[in-house]
């Protein structure tokens, strides 16, 4: 069991929705580094992965069903270097935080964590829901902003902002987070 948790949130996308195009354009900018995280979180005994993905109104589909459409969508080469694999625990939630009616809070909780870094989109949405709930929580945030994807790129930056001033978030490269 590890004190920390790496939370890669909403990354399997099928970029066929409204503002798709400006996300896409943001997640170009962060797959590099969150692969390299995810690959970092794999090979530490110290570090837990977990994917939390928006089931975008299917509640019939599991974890390979939001893969599949994913990889199948308009931009697999966002998908593909950050897809989880079969070691990976996974969670699907409905709204914008990572612990809304989900069982990540059960989980954690079981896994003794203290610390989460999350990762993903939208930054000014679903990243700052689930900051939130984890401050509200006793949980200490770490959030690497070239690993969170914005919309509005003055929205993300005013939520980072946020996290940090009213959350205690730690705002950190991703390269020092885990």
């Amino acid at each position: 069991m590890s004190k920390t948790a790496l939370l890669v949130i909403d990354m399997l996308n099928d970029y066929d929705h409204r503002d798709s195009d400006a996300l896409a354009a943001n997640v170009g900018e962060i797959v590099d580094p969150l692969a390299k995280l995810i690959d970092e979180a794999r090979a530490s005994d110290d570090v837990d992965l977990i994917y939390v993905n928006d089931n975008r109104g299917d509640f019939t589909a599991d974890r390979g069903d939001l893969i599949r459409t994913a990889l199948d969508g308009k931009r697999p080469d966002l998908i593909e270097p950050i897809a989880p694999g079969d070691e990976c625990t996974f969670l699907t939630k409905v709204r914008h935080s990572a612990f809304y009616a989900t069982a990540l809070d059960y989980l954690l909780g079981r896994l003794e964590t203290k610390r989460v870094v999350l990762t993903g989109q939208v930054t000014e949405q679903c990243i700052l829901y689930t900051a939130l709930d984890g401050y509200l929580r006793h949980l200490d945030v770490v959030v690497p902003p070239d690993a969170v994807a914005h919309i509005i790129p003055e929205l993300g930056e005013a939520a980072l902002a946020m996290m940090e001033r009213n959350m205690g978030a730690e705002i950190k490269p991703s390269h020092n987070c885990l």
